[in-house]
């Protein structure tokens, strides 16, 4: 959240050790900028009946006045998913970093027909026009997943609606629910209880049983408390989802400093548990990126914070170079491992394209039969991240372009096949479809970069796929970048621009002055 000119980021953190647990807490960082933190003493801990196994994931909701009040799950005392209630020991500081867990917790238990262990995840609360509070909760009934809603006057006494906001068929439990408005025009975020005829909703959910974000876009009645999709929802490949590789319960919160919509997510690992144990540490929050309504209506854009710009140091550039059938250029000049690059291709000749399959509906599967080292047309091209000189580590992101019916269909993957000499790695192919038409402009590429984690952007936003990759040569000083091409047919690249990514700084609460 953004509150009075600070940046908070609560997350779940195990204090005894480098996996996931049964005495999770809310560990809480501090920032001005969203990209130099300060860790602060932790803000919720197991101490009740309510949530003496475990503090589980939640929200906070900036009420009247500015007061903030986290929702969260709380795991009782005999292993039920329970929604608790705290609010700030003290206002006046202005890091919150002392939080009081309400006496008459929980104010929410599981209904009637869910699951003691099917109910978690409460999402920052939004005020209709009747004045009252809604809040979602992440629930399953069966196999339907769904989002509960409640509301409350006051904050503190909550009561269910008989029915849920929105519900899909054999789609499983609903994690970490997300509700917030976009503008339809522009790129300006908004608060998350605005209402009026200028904004469309959004509604994401983590699934459970692919640990992927879906979202759909529609219309939010604040009169019966339903969400209507524009296009249905199924939970597979067909879905639109934030980002189309390791990105998980994310959340989003309104930037009232900067006006726009803030969008976090957690990567994990897809290395071993030995390698977490090993090293001390799992899982990663994802640069924060701003979301918004593409101007066609139909999907989301995201772009990283304009602060990680700040972070960037020396810069080396390449202009109008053509890339032949089996090019390779490295981009030399810079510390490849940490990172930050974007590139456009110019794509002559598209009418030599292949032809695209009807039957290709899995981008994901698509790209794991055509990966990188399998010649096509105009394709694969793209970067070859953490790269070793020889080319025996290499992830591979890249482009496909096809020939449709009546339009070209561009392809974005992510190719880890070759990622790492390391075994007992998961080397998971990802790739998605990018809605843009090359034929009437450039198809472009950023990348940032940071050891293990990988985040790329096709088409300024429109296609999201980060990964995470472990090389064992290339690492540090020996990292590479190089752009390709695969294909037969050139392409050329018209612009590439790559800085060396300074270090953020990471400092502990007694080390801070205000």
């Amino acid at each position: 959240m953004y509150y009075k000119g600070v940046y908070h980021l609560f997350y779940q953190y195990n204090p005894l050790g480098p996996l996931f647990g049964d005495k999770m807490i809310w560990a809480h960082s501090v920032s001005y900028d969203l990209i130099n933190w300060i860790h602060l003493s932790h803000a919720l801990c197991p101490s009740g009946p309510y949530d003496i196994n475990s503090c589980w994931s939640g929200s906070v909701t900036i009420l009247p006045g500015d007061k903030p009040f986290i929702l969260y799950t709380g795991i009782d005392a005999s292993g039920q998913q329970v929604q608790n209630l705290a609010m700030p020991e003290n206002l006046s500081d202005p890091l919150l970093k002392d939080w009081v867990k309400f006496s008459g917790n929980p104010v929410m238990t599981p209904p009637n027909g869910v699951k003691d262990d099917m109910f978690r995840d409460p999402t920052t609360a939004w005020q209709a026009p009747d004045g009252r509070w809604r809040v979602l909760v992440g629930g399953q009934i069966d196999n339907e997943g769904m989002a509960f809603v409640y509301w409350s006057w006051d904050f503190i006494h909550w009561t269910k609606l008989d029915h849920p906001l929105y519900s899909v068929q054999e789609t499983g439990m609903w994690e970490c629910p997300d509700i917030f408005p976009v503008s339809i025009n522009g790129t300006i975020g908004v608060d998350t209880s605005v209402l009026n005829p200028g904004v469309k909703h959004v509604l994401k959910t983590s699934l459970f049983s692919d640990k992927h974000d879906y979202y759909v876009l529609g219309t939010y009645d604040p009169q019966m408390d339903i969400f209507s999709p524009d296009t249905d929802f199924h939970g597979n490949s067909n879905d639109l989802r934030y980002d189309y590789g390791k990105f998980y319960a994310s959340k989003t919160f309104f930037d009232s400093a900067k006006n726009r919509r803030v969008l976090w997510a957690w990567a994990n690992e897809s290395d071993s548990t030995q390698d977490d144990i090993d090293k001390g540490w799992s899982g990663v929050q994802t640069v924060p990126r701003a979301i918004w309504l593409d101007k066609s209506g139909k999907q989301l854009v995201q772009w990283p914070v304009e602060e990680i710009e700040t972070l960037r140091g020396k810069q080396v550039s390449i202009h109008d170079k053509e890339l032949g059938s089996g090019s390779i250029v490295e981009v030399s000049g810079i510390t490849a491992s940490q990172v930050d690059v974007e590139i456009d291709f110019e794509l002559p000749e598209l009418e030599e394209a292949e032809l695209f399959d009807p039957a290709w509906v899995d981008p994901q599967q698509l790209c794991n039969d055509k990966n990188a080292s399998i010649q096509g047309r105009f394709g694969p091209f793209g970067l070859l991240i953490l790269a070793t000189e020889d080319l025996t580590e290499k992830t591979a992101i890249f482009f496909r372009i096809f020939k449709g019916q009546n339009k070209y269909v561009v392809l974005m993957c992510s190719d880890h096949s070759r990622s790492s000499l390391k075994e007992d790695l998961d080397k998971t192919t990802y790739g998605a479809f990018v809605d843009i038409d090359p034929h009437h402009g450039k198809v472009s590429l950023r990348s940032l970069v940071d050891h293990s984690i990988v985040e790329s952007f096709a088409a300024r936003g429109k296609t999201c796929i980060t990964t995470r990759v472990y090389p064992k040569v290339a690492v540090e000083n020996e990292a590479h970048l190089f752009a390709f091409n695969n294909g037969t047919q050139s392409v050329v690249i018209s612009s590439l621009n790559a800085w060396n990514m300074n270090q953020a700084r990471l400092s502990e609460e007694e080390s801070f002055k205000l």
